[in-house]
C-alpha cells in the first residue's frame, strides 16, 4: 500500500472511535460523531458509510485486542504467540512447520519464528527435525504449553462473556460473518494486486 492509498488508510485508523462520545442515530444503532465529521470532511461530499464502517471495524479491532493483550501478556506471552499456541494445540503430535503456521495465521514466516522462538524459550513448544524434509523442522506444542492453555482458558472466556455482554446468539453468528466477509474481501484484493503488480514487472 503505497501513496495515497496509504495516506486514506492512514486517515480512517488515525480517526478511530471515541468511546465516550457515542451516540445513537434515529434507527437506535450506534455511531461516533466524531468520526462522522472527520470522515464527512475527508469526502468531500461524497458517501461516508463505508468510511464509518471501515473506522468502526478497526475500533472494534483493537478492543479485541487490547482485551486479549492484557489478559495474555499478564502472563508472559503476545497475542501472537498465544494464536500460534492454540493452534499448534488442535494439531497435537501433528505439530506444523513454521511456514504452514505464518500461513494459517495470516503473518509472515518471519515474524511465526521469532514467536515459536519466544515460545520454545518459555518451554511451550519444541522443535523436532522434520521426517520428510531434512531441511525442515516440526514445531509441536509441549506439556507445559498444554498446561498454559489451561490456565489462560477460563480468564479468556470470562474476558469475552463481559466484552461481548449484551449480544445474542444471532447477533454473534452475524458478527463472526460479516468479518470473514471482510477478511474474504481484503484477500480477494490481495490476490488483485499480487496479479496485478506480477504481470506489470513481468
Amino acid at each position: 500500500m503505497t501513496g495515497p492509498d496509504k495516506i486514506q488508510y492512514s486517515f480512517i485508523v488515525k480517526h478511530v472511535t471515541n468511546f465516550e462520545g457515542l451516540s445513537h442515530d434515529t434507527d437506535g444503532l450506534i455511531y461516533d460523531p466524531q468520526v462522522r465529521r472527520a470522515m464527512a470532511e475527508f469526502a468531500a461530499g461524497g458517501d461516508t458509510l463505508r468510511l464509518e464502517a471501515a473506522a468502526a471495524a478497526r475500533a472494534a479491532h483493537k478492543s479485541v485486542e487490547r482485551l486479549s493483550t492484557h489478559g495474555s501478556e499478564g502472563r508472559g506471552l503476545s497475542t501472537g504467540a498465544v494464536d500460534i499456541l492454540v493452534r499448534l494445540c488442535t494439531l497435537g503430535e501433528t505439530g506444523a512447520n513454521p511456514g504452514d503456521l505464518a500461513r494459517s495465521a495470516g503473518m509472515t514466516p518471519r515474524n511465526a519464528t521469532g514467536l515459536v522462538d519466544t515460545l520454545e524459550r518459555e518451554g511451550l513448544v519444541r522443535r523436532d527435525p522434520d521426517p520428510g524434509d531434512r531441511r525442515s523442522v516440526v514445531v509441536r506444542i509441549t506439556p507445559a504449553g498444554l498446561t498454559w492453555l489451561d490456565k489462560f482458558r477460563a480468564p479468556t472466556q470470562r474476558a469475552m462473556t463481559a466484552l461481548f455482554h449484551g449480544f445474542t446468539d444471532t447477533e454473534l453468528h452475524q458478527l463472526r460473518h460479516l468479518c470473514l466477509r471482510l477478511v474474504q474481501n481484503q484477500q480477494r484484493i490481495a490476490a488483485h494486486l499480487a496479479a496485478t503488480e506480477g504481470s506489470t514487472s513481468a
